[in-house]
C-alpha cells in the first residue's frame, strides 16, 4: 500500500487527542459538503431554468427559417419547393412578417403582424399558448390572434364585435407624401384569440391569416416574408441548415433557432456562467477551512512526524501524507454533498414540492454535465487547498 495514503487514512478516520481539531475539521468537511450541494442545486436550478425559457422559443420559433438576403420579400418558386423537397424536411410554412400600427378604439399600438398559413401548427404549436378564444381561423380571412400585451394594450377582447381592430402600413413608393389619407394601407380585423408566452412575444405579434397579410401589404399571392422549417427528430439540424443553404444559394439566408434568438441564448449561458464563478468563490471560502484544518493537524502531528522523518521518511512523502488527507476529506464532503443533492434535485423534479407559485413548480433539470463539473471542480480546488497547507511542512520541522 502507499505509504503516505495508509497514513493518510489513519489520520482522517481516528479522532485527535486535542477536541478543537476536532471540530475544526468536522466544520471543515460540513463545509464542503455544504458548498457541493449548493453548487450541484445552483446549476441544475439554472438548467431547469434555461429549458423552461426556451420552451416558449421553442413554441413560437421553428428549428429553421429561411429569408431572403435582398430584401424583406421574395416570391415562393419552384426552385425553392424543390430545395425543400430534396432535403426530406419534416414540415414547412409560408409566413409574412411586417411591422403594423394597431388601433383600437381611441387606443393604439405599434407590433408586427404574422400572416400563416394552414400547415403553420405542422412547424410551431403557438396555438398551445392560447388560452382565450380560438387560433387563427383560415376559413375567414379577416380574424387575427392578439398577444396579452397587445390586448391589455388596446383593452381588446377575444371575440368582441363591438368595434374592428385596425391595422394599417405604409404603402410602398417614392417622394413625399401629399395626402396623408392615401399614405397607409388599412383593413380592419377581428380578434377571435388571445394567446400568452413571454412579454416580449406577447406585445409583438399579432397573427392572421397569410392572405389578410398579402392584401395589407399589396403582395402577390406567391410573395411571402420567409418560410419557416420544421425538421424531422431524427435529423441533425446544423446538418439540414448546410444542406439547404448550399442547395438555395446566396440569394437566402437559413438561420437556427439558436441564431434567431442568439441575444437570448447569450444572455442564459452568461447568467449560467456568473451563478457558477459565484457559487466557486463561495466553495473556496469553505475549502479555506480545509486548508486551516489540514495546518492545525500538521501542529498536532508535529512530533509523529518527527518519528517518521528520523525513520527514512522524506519531506516529500510526510507532505504527501497531508496532500492526501485533505484530498480525502473533500472527497468525503463531495460523495456526501452530491448523496444528498441528487436525490432533492429528482424528487423536485418529480414532486415539484418547491412552488413558485400555486400552479408552478420551481424548474430543475439533471443533468451528468452538471456532476462532472461539481466533481471536477470540488476535486481540483481540494488538491489544490490540500497543496497549500502542506507546503507548511519543511525539514526544519520535522527534523
Amino acid at each position: 500500500m502507499n505509504f503516505p495514503l495508509y497514513i493518510a487514512k489513519r489520520y482522517l478516520l481516528s479522532k485527535s487527542s486535542n477536541n478543537a481539531i476536532n471540530i475544526i475539521t468536522f466544520i471543515a468537511t460540513l463545509g464542503v459538503i455544504v458548498s457541493t450541494i449548493a453548487l450541484f442545486v445552483v446549476l441544475s436550478v439554472f438548467s431547469g431554468l434555461k429549458d423552461f425559457s426556451l420552451s416558449f422559443i421553442r413554441t413560437s420559433d421553428p428549428d429553421l427559417k429561411i429569408s431572403s438576403t435582398y430584401g424583406k420579400s421574395f416570391f415562393m418558386g419552384d426552385s425553392i419547393e424543390e430545395a425543400l423537397v430534396k432535403n426530406k424536411i419534416a414540415a414547412y410554412t409560408k409566413v409574412i412578417e411586417e411591422r403594423v400600427f394597431l388601433s383600437y378604439g381611441d387606443k393604439s399600438h405599434v407590433a408586427s403582424v404574422k400572416g400563416v398559413d394552414s400547415n403553420y401548427l405542422n412547424v410551431n404549436r403557438l396555438d398551445t399558448a392560447v388560452y382565450y378564444g380560438n387560433w387563427v381561423n383560415y376559413d375567414h380571412i379577416y380574424t387575427v390572434v392578439v398577444g396579452s400585451a397587445i390586448s391589455n394594450s388596446l383593452s381588446i377582447a377575444s371575440y368582441d364585435f363591438t368595434e374592428t381592430l385596425k391595422m394599417a402600413v405604409p404603402r410602398p413608393g417614392k417622394g413625399y407624401i401629399t395626402n396623408p389619407k392615401n399614405a397607409f394601407n388599412q383593413i380592419g380585423v377581428q380578434t377571435i384569440g388571445i394567446y400568452r408566452l413571454t412579454d416580449d412575444i406577447d406585445k409583438k405579434f399579432v397573427y392572421g391569416n397569410l392572405i389578410m397579410a398579402q392584401e395589407l401589404l399589396n403582395y402577390k399571392p406567391n410573395q411571402i416574408s420567409a418560410i419557416e422549417v420544421r425538421v424531422g427528430p431524427d435529423d441533425d439540424v446544423k446538418e439540414v441548415q448546410n444542406e439547404l443553404q448550399l442547395s438555395l444559394g446566396d440569394r437566402f439566408e437559413v438561420k437556427t433557432r439558436q441564431q434567431l434568438n442568439s441575444v437570448f441564448y447569450k444572455m442564459l449561458n452568461t447568467e449560467n456562467l456568473v451563478s457558477y464563478l459565484v457559487f466557486t468563490l463561495i466553495l473556496v471560502i469553505a475549502l479555506f477551512n480545509v486548508i486551516g484544518a489540514i495546518v492545525m493537524m500538521i501542529i498536532d502531528k508535529r512530533d509523529n512526524l518527527k518519528t517518521l522523518f528520523h525513520l527514512g521518511s522524506t519531506v516529500r512523502e510526510i507532505r504527501k501524507i497531508f496532500v492526501f488527507q485533505g484530498f480525502l476529506l473533500t472527497f468525503f464532503g463531495l460523495v456526501v454533498g452530491l448523496g444528498i443533492s441528487i436525490p432533492f434535485v429528482l424528487l423536485q423534479k418529480k414532486y415539484g414540492f418547491i412552488m413558485i407559485t400555486q400552479s408552478l413548480a420551481y424548474p430543475v433539470e439533471f443533468r451528468l454535465i452538471n456532476v462532472v463539473v461539481v466533481i471536477v471542480t470540488l476535486l481540483c480546488l481540494g488538491y489544490l487547498s490540500a497543496k497549500i497547507a502542506s507546503a507548511r511542512i519543511s525539514k526544519k520541522l520535522v527534523s
